[in-house]
């Protein structure tokens, strides 16, 4: 069952009807046949459509994500080749659904444990901040991944028209967060105009490489170990490109030694009338075949691009071929909208249409986080727009057709409004990321947030969101309780355990100001920080091609419950985490493993013994413990340092 589905007046469910109709086939391609209370329901929208129109003039005139300045709404809207009750029903009828939420009952009182999250850049050695023109209003990410070989998240972090600075951790385990700032060796140029980055092992030799995100020409940067690089994006055979790029994701597919590499694209600055209606193409760089080094030589261009800023290779259907699930910013195409690639091993990539089920969206879309927040094995999307965020939850009736229901409203996730400050404006999100903060077995939501540059009809102070997950489906925001709400404007985030705690930290790139870096003392309480509940984090590895199991899914059994994390590279926005996976376990001291390596092949389960680190290799008989060193110790640059590493076998 959905609401009317006339409420959806631009793709963004901003209207809720208290009709509740049926989803037909009829439907499902335009031709919707509404019982008698559904036609009063869209009677009631085209009144609502009439009155918006008469109020045109004194609408609300918005300003660009990416530019300083704009003509009125109608003018701009003309550019674009847009109705303007498109736009403005979406914003205003989304504040309409909002004020609705005052006369619904209360949610109950969160009971569950808030994390205390200290912020301690400085003291951290961490300075260091994204700027600069227009270009960079987007974008400002980073990569949290290990580039010494101590297993601990080492941070690059993008600049702008700053110097990108790469950090190592030195931080002691359980102890306050340390970092020093580390040269790369490559060359100063290289690391400007940086948009993102995101960590991942592209040439199979068990370290990781960094791939930078610019405006301008791409690198991609060969791990060397002991944190350094040489460029090897000619080595690779990569057209660095000269494109805006501010969204990228990766993932394994049949048959292929390396990785398939997709480039996500915003506006083409060279292109006449930029940036209206300018949106650049993506591209999918599949690997040749029977090549001995990595072989980019060949890319597919994906037309049309509708303005990325971000991207994931997801599973949605469960048929193990990844598909490519792009959100874009609706500010600057025209006859745009959310977009799912299908990406079929040995063939072309495609988009999802209408007939093959794919529903028209069109949001300001910025960061995608992708989660089995129920653990039935379907995965969950987080959207982020200016206004309220999308949950989107397939809905399974049609078999194989990506059709999603927005349960955002009804779970308490649609993060529309700064829950601190009284401006009353709406909010403006960027990087989402799932993850348990608290360790109670329930994925949170982390949100970024932060005003585009000095947009007057959005919130001035806008502070980043954490939704606390409920055992009841729903979320409850305690940013304001965590500590994070700040006079900040998010970007990219890195959320990782840095100090090897078992409790989740919190890197945040912050447009025109200095990166905020969260340590997680423990949950809130009368007395100061008490200790969160039980953790697991796991490491995956095979021989072979995809060493790192892109694509694998862990299915972690825990009492009645079952967890579910699938190993990714991509989405967020501009930023990505490469490292142990983290779950929380709550009270449970025990906990069973099950793997799906990437070609659909189930291990044995795995028991183990909450509140440690798990090395799980594909091709060893038993998993094993792994201790972190005490202390910062000085890596030599292997992956598998033996100053660290305490291993002890796990009985199955």
């Amino acid at each position: 069952m959905k609401r009317c589905t006339g409420a959806s007046l631009s793709g963004n469910d901003g209207l809720r009807c208290s009709h509740i109709v049926p989803l037909t086939d009829e439907s499902r391609t335009g031709k919707l046949r509404l019982p008698p209370h559904g036609e009063k329901c869209r009677q009631a929208m085209r009144g609502q459509i009439g009155r918006l129109r008469e109020e045109r003039r004194s609408a609300t005139t918005l300003i660009s994500p990416s530019f300083p300045a704009q003509p009125p709404l109608g003018q701009r809207l003309s550019r674009v080749g847009e109705d303007v009750t498109h736009v403005i029903v979406a914003i205003l009828l989304g504040f309409a659904m909002t004020m609705g939420t005052k006369a619904q009952e209360a949610p109950p009182p969160f009971s569950a444990d808030t994390p205390v999250l200290n912020e301690e850049a400085e003291a951290a050695g961490i300075s260091h901040v994204y700027d600069g023109p227009w270009e960079f209003f987007v974008g400002g990410g980073g990569a949290a991944f290990d580039c010494d070989g101590d297993r601990k998240q080492d941070v690059f972090l993008a600049g702008g028209k700053e110097t990108a600075q790469l950090f190592r951790n030195r931080s002691a385990v359980g102890g306050a967060l340390a970092f020093e700032p580390a040269e790369t060796g490559v060359d100063a140029d290289s690391l400007t105009k940086v948009t993102g980055a995101y960590a991942l092992d592209i040439d199979q030799d068990g370290i990781k490489d960094l791939v930078l995100l610019r405006v301008g020409a791409n690198h991609i940067l060969k791990g060397l170990g002991n944190c350094r690089f040489e460029d090897a994006t000619r080595a690779f055979a990569i057209d660095p490109g000269r494109d805006w790029t501010t969204a990228f994701s990766a993932t394994f597919e049949p048959g292929l030694s390396y990785p398939t590499l997709a480039f996500g694209n915003y506006v083409d600055r060279s292109a006449p009338g930029s940036p209206w209606g300018t949106c650049a193409d993506n591209m999918l760089m599949r690997p040749m075949k029977g090549r001995e080094e990595p072989d980019y030589s060949e890319p597919q261009r994906l037309s049309p691009g509708f303005c990325a800023l971000s991207m994931l290779f997801t599973d949605w259907n469960r048929s193990g071929e990844p598909a490519l699930r792009i959100t874009n910013d609706r500010q600057y195409y025209r006859g745009g909208e959310e977009q799912l690639w299908r990406v079929e091993p040995g063939r072309p990539a495609r988009p999802y249409r209408k007939a093959d089920g794919w529903q028209h969206l069109s949001i300001w879309g910025m960061g995608i986080a992708e989660a089995d927040l129920n653990g039935d094995g379907w995965p969950e999307y987080a959207l982020t727009s200016m206004g309220d965020t999308k949950l989107q939850v397939l809905d399974r009736t049609y078999e194989d057709t990506p059709a999603y229901e927005d349960e955002a409203f009804d779970r308490g996730a649609t993060a529309h409004r700064p829950y601190e400050g009284d401006e009353g404006k709406p909010s403006t999100g960027w990087h989402a990321e799932f993850a348990d903060f608290n360790n109670d077995t329930a994925l949170d939501l982390f949100i970024a947030k932060g005003n585009v540059e000095a947009m007057p009809d959005f919130a001035a102070f806008d502070p980043d969101n954490l939704l606390m997950g409920g055992f009841d489906g729903r979320f409850t925001e305690r940013g304001r309780e965590a500590g994070i709400a700040r006079p900040t404007k998010g970007r990219g985030a890195l959320v990782a355990d840095f100090n090897m705690d078992g409790a989740l930290d919190l890197l945040v790139v912050n447009r025109g100001g200095k990166a905020s870096l969260f340590r997680n003392l423990g949950g809130a309480s009368p007395f100061g920080p008490r200790p969160l509940g039980n953790f697991l984090e796991v490491e995956l590895a095979q021989k072979g091609a995809n060493r790192e199991a892109l694509g694998a899914k862990l299915a972690v059994r825990v009492g009645t419950k079952t967890l579910m994390r699938t190993i990714k590279v991509g989405g967020g926005h501009a930023s990505g985490s490469n490292g142990f996976v983290h779950l929380g376990l709550g009270v449970a001291e025990r906990a069973e493993i099950r793997v799906q390596w990437p070609d659909g092949e189930w291990s044995h389960p795995y028991r183990v013994f909450a509140n440690n680190f798990v090395l799980i290799d594909r091709d060893a008989d038993a998993a094993r413990y792994w201790y972190p060193a005490e202390e910062p110790v000085e890596a030599d640059g292997a992956v598998d340092s033996a100053q660290v590493d305490i291993e002890a076998e796990i009985s199955r």
